[in-house]
């Protein structure tokens, strides 16, 4: 892969500052109506630790469980895990208030309306930082709505995001292009409320082939939200419903066998490029790498992990390769299996990954020469610099 640039190199540069004649102003959004909504918020924490205030200024707006924009206090401390419980945009909104963001790309003044009151403008917003996981953040249509709005925004457009959420069109997409995928099946919305039992049949009938035992999830969601590992038959139904309680639509995955392997994508000047890949270890105090595993008792990674060159190589290859084939943009973590044989297998891609220190993503920068407040400005200064619209 291409050595990373210096910081005086033109991958760095800022955008004009003759182009706002002061600071640009950044919203950083997180929370959402996703089951991932407390990630979102230890997500936001973290980086509004580690922005570079002397550089932007920053407004930060939290979107609530309900889905109401909130103006909320920039104060990272009151985002934390608390007693095993992740934190929610309600405990650090600051008024009843809702913010508005402009559809006029001709503006982009931020008001805050409250009941009774005048509204009350926030200032314009030049770039926004969507930390949001899951539906209704991730998946596009947030995006949409800043692309309508005219505002540029960090990380993947409307299409990317989509599919970066939608976990079947995204293996369909990957093996289009070439890049191998584990083998899957998919128990759609109306199938399984026409003909259950001929949905389980479907099932029982994969698992004939790749046998048991099977993973079970919703397609459309992430932080490992939602899965069960189903070791037969008769578990199948509560890990349908579990899955089915976050998407309707559910996918089923054969057990693979090997390391788990993950890779970083940050696109420069010049393109993108892959940072050092790490090893997600087995968890072994849990089934697998679940949400408590993640978040709640941190399991460790291993950065960089102990790959041969050729693996190493090989592995950067293929993350780039799938940014490109699903038309990612600013940044991308690629998830691997290495299986036993040594072929890699792409288990999927997450558009806006965890972003906190000792989330996966920032650590492998980190270990590639890319400290988490220079990731940050990068991301940022590749969205000023990025037009909305086609593209």
């Amino acid at each position: 892969m291409n050595s990373l640039p210096s910081p005086q190199s033109p991958d760095h540069r800022p955008a004009p500052a003759g182009a706002f004649g002061r600071k640009p102003r950044v919203a950083v959004v997180f929370g959402g109506r996703s089951s991932e909504h407390g990630v979102s918020v230890v997500t936001a924490a973290s980086v509004l630790r580690a922005i570079d205030r002397e550089k932007y200024d920053v407004l930060p707006i939290g979107i609530t469980a309900e889905g109401r924009w909130a103006l909320t206090a920039d104060e990272p401390e009151r985002m934390a895990i608390t007693d095993r419980r992740m934190p929610t945009v309600e405990q650090v909104a600051d008024q009843d208030g809702a913010v508005l963001l402009p559809v006029d790309p001709a503006s982009r003044e931020v008001v805050y309306t409250e009941a009774g009151a005048v509204p009350k403008a926030l200032g314009e917003v030049d770039v926004v930082l969507p930390l949001l996981h899951g539906p209704y953040g991730e998946d596009g249509t947030l995006q949409g709505l800043l692309e309508l709005s005219g505002v540029p925004y960090v990380g993947a457009g409307v299409l990317a995001s989509a599919v970066g959420m939608d976990k079947e069109y995204m293996k369909r997409i990957f093996t289009s292009f070439g890049l191998k995928v584990g083998p899957y099946t998919v128990i759609r919305p109306r199938e399984w409320e026409r003909d259950a039992a001929a949905a389980r049949r479907k099932v029982t009938d994969f698992a004939a082939v790749h046998g048991w035992p099977l993973f079970v999830k919703p397609a459309r969601a992430g932080s490992s939200i939602g899965i069960s590992r189903v070791e037969g038959p008769e578990d199948l139904d509560e890990a349908i419903g579990a899955a089915r309680a976050h998407d309707p639509k559910v996918l089923v995955e054969a057990l693979l066998t090997g390391r788990e392997i993950e890779c970083g994508v940050l696109e420069f000047a010049d393109g993108p490029r892959a940072s050092v890949p790490a090893e997600i270890p087995p968890a072994t105090a849990h089934d697998f790498y679940d949400f408590e595993a993640k978040y709640i008792d941190s399991a460790e990674g291993i950065v960089p992990a102990p790959l041969t060159a050729e693996q190493t190589e090989q592995v950067q290859r293929l993350a780039v390769d799938a940014f490109e084939a699903a038309s990612c943009e600013g940044l991308v973590r690629a998830d691997f299996f290495l299986l036993d044989s040594g072929e890699f297998v792409i288990n999927e891609i997450n558009t806006m990954p965890g972003f906190t220190p000792i989330s996966m993503y920032p650590r492998m920068w980190q270990e590639s020469g890319v400290g988490y407040t220079e990731l940050i400005d990068l991301l940022l200064q590749a969205a000023l610099r990025r037009s909305t619209g086609l593209r």
